[in-house]
């Protein structure tokens, strides 16, 4: 794939953003502050481009001029050397490359958004609560790699120290272009602990992945919502089935229905069952725009609904295999810790190659 006509346009374009933010008029009567921060992360995005660019010139340059050297050497202590420093000059090389092409293309509209994400296990039983656990414990750790803000929005835990449901948050740069690569079935095979037999058993949990809808991108007449309180049930304290803080909102033209017992307050379950009702609605409304269209680019490699089988977990041979994209890695263990990011790059590299093959620049 040839990148440098896009890198031609992403240094054209990077000029006229940097004039832009120079003569930003901050007093100006109609000046909208979020422009000035989508013209910044746009020049962040645009000069972290250009630098990767400039690096990988230099490490052509560098792989020329060793494979210069080793074409004129006769000492064996000397060829190894150079040999060991062109391995290592074309592994960053392929990383240089990578980084490339998840910058290459502008973000979608909801890449800046933040995400909501809510994890459940499906089959299983007990050992899909445990998988789910990990998962959440998967994305905290990523997000907290990446400096994202992670709030827990829901927790139902299971009698055996798995989840039953976790709903949660995900607030920082690019949450949701990385993570709405997660939604989908998420299959694990490993020998549960209370398997006495050493049988391997599969497992499903189910991701969903919902940008964080805005009151302004979802409004909603309360002619349109039921609001029911009721009593908490389970782990949560004194005020656990004494106090009507548990709160449900029904979106009464959708049938949608989110309900919230998190807080001991009900103003604040109220304010997260809003929040998750309006990012459920903002995600069918965009699915069902994408379904118009038969030519969505993800059609190709799968729908990212979460009813498709995405990902396996498979314990015993420390393997993860990302089905819509044919990915195999070996560090189960470490990205279970939450190292996530060599896998989604790969991902995101492979998408954005799917997207400009779809496309060509004038």
């Amino acid at each position: 794939m040839n990148i440098e006509p896009y890198i031609g346009q992403a240094e054209k374009r990077l000029a006229q953003v940097e004039r832009e933010l120079a003569e930003f008029d901050f007093s100006a009567s109609d000046c909208d502050r979020a422009d000035y921060e989508n013209l910044n992360r746009e020049y962040q995005r645009l000069n972290r481009l250009r630098q990767l660019w400039r690096t990988r010139l230099e490490l052509r340059q560098q792989l020329d001029d060793n494979r210069e050297l080793l074409a004129g050497e006769d000492d064996a202590e000397m060829i190894a050397m150079i040999n060991a420093d062109i391995e290592s000059l074309n592994q960053r090389l392929e990383t240089t490359d990578l980084h490339l092409k998840t910058l290459i293309l502008p973000p979608e509209p909801n890449d800046q958004r933040n995400s909501i994400v809510e994890i459940r296990p499906a089959a299983g039983g007990d050992e899909a609560g445990l998988f789910a656990h990990e998962l959440f414990r998967m994305y905290c750790r990523f997000a907290e790699e990446r400096g994202w803000k992670t709030e827990v929005l829901e927790q139902v835990e299971s009698s055996v120290g798995g989840l039953k449901a976790v709903a949660f948050s995900l607030q920082g740069d690019e949450v949701h272009r990385y993570m709405t690569f997660e939604s989908g079935v998420h299959r694990v095979q490993r020998i549960p602990q209370t398997e006495t037999g050493g049988r391997i058993h599969t497992s499903t949990v189910t991701v969903a992945v919902l940008p964080e809808a805005r009151e302004i991108d979802v409004q909603l007449q309360a002619e349109d919502l039921r609001v029911d309180v009721f009593r908490s049930s389970g782990p949560g304290g004194q005020s656990v089935n004494t106090t009507d803080s548990a709160v449900r909102v029904t979106h009464v033209p959708t049938g949608i229905s989110v309900a919230s017992q998190q807080e001991k307050s009900q103003h604040r379950n109220k304010e997260i069952a809003m929040l998750l009702l309006r990012s459920r609605l903002l995600d069918q409304m965009q699915a069902e725009e994408a379904a118009k269209n038969a030519a969505q680019r993800r059609s190709q490699v799968g729908s990212g609904d979460r009813s498709e089988r995405i990902r396996t977990y498979n314990f015993p041979q420390s393997r993860v295999t990302d089905h819509r994209y044919g990915i195999t890695r070996h560090d189960l263990a470490a990205i279970l810790d939450g190292n996530l990011g060599a896998l989604l790059d790969q991902i995101i590299a492979l998408d954005v190659e799917l997207r400009l093959a779809q496309e060509s620049p004038s």
